[in-house]
């Protein structure tokens, strides 16, 4: 399946099989390109349970060389997935050359859903079209790919957003100020069908609390914030396997200014 340009004015898990990425320096067919799939996270491990051995599964079928890691936020601030993401590409090391924004709760279905490497422009896995829950035109959430020179164009993502939602809109404006053109899936015909969702909102509440500073801030564009900014300390790394697939966990403490974004505190 191809990607299509978008034109702005323009289960249970089974146990992993042996891992194959070892071979893929002799194989030419894996190509030379390698992923970091970025998982912001906090405490929402039997998803991650799910997740990381159907992930590593579906991108060796694929034959997209990859790791995994899991940016944990263990310190007392609200959940910031923007900073977490700036964290995990800051951490993926030099031996990856593009990034997976992805949801934990997030799986694909569909094998003709394409994982390369994004050369032409960021590639918006989980498109409007295809994401079970989020259908508008600027939705860039969910799973995004992006080289490492194009996140590194857009500074990374805002660090303000603390609590649940918004960062993925402030991000499509920073995508669009790089001049960075965005493609979409296309031919995919298995529409709201193409992802399982297994976020459950009754057990996992998200955090969309907003003080009144907060409101007037989340629709404006930070022009100078994101990875010239980031503030965090990495208490600890883990090799870790999950049924067999390999995965990385950072445990982060973030940093806050609380006299920019006091909003950052649990109230």
């Amino acid at each position: 399946m191809g990607r299509v340009v978008v034109d702005d004015r323009r289960l249970q898990h089974q146990p992993c099989p042996l891992d194959r990425q070892a071979s893929a320096a002799d194989d030419p067919s894996w190509g030379p390109h390698k992923l970091a799939l970025l998982i912001p996270f906090r405490e929402r491990f039997e998803e991650l349970l799910v997740f990381v051995p159907f992930m590593h599964t579906f991108l060796n079928n694929k034959k997209i060389l990859h790791k995994i890691f899991v940016i944990n936020q263990m310190d007392h601030y609200r959940f910031n997935r923007a900073s977490l993401i700036n964290v995990g590409y800051t951490e993926s090391g030099n031996d990856t050359d593009y990034i997976a924004m992805h949801d934990v709760d997030l799986l694909p279905l569909n094998e003709a859903l394409d994982y390369g490497f994004p050369e032409e422009g960021p590639f918006h896995v989980a498109s409007p079209e295809l994401h079970p829950l989020y259908h508008y035109k600027t939705y860039v959430g969910g799973i995004l790919l992006l080289t490492k020179q194009h996140y590194h164009m857009c500074n990374g993502m805002s660090n303000r957003f603390w609590g649940w939602g918004r960062e993925d809109d402030e991000f499509y404006r920073r995508l669009r100020t790089a001049g960075l053109q965005l493609f979409r899936p296309s031919g995919i015909k298995t529409g709201y069908k193409t992802f399982r969702h297994i976020h459950d909102p009754a057990w996992r509440k998200r955090d969309q609390k907003r003080v009144a500073a907060q409101k007037q801030e989340q629709f404006k564009v930070d022009p100078e914030g994101g990875l010239t900014n980031l503030q965090y300390k990495v208490e600890s790394r883990q090799e870790l396997t999950i049924s067999g697939a390999p995965v990385t966990v950072l445990n982060i403490k973030l940093g806050c200014d609380t006299d920019k974004t006091p909003w950052c505190l649990l109230n």
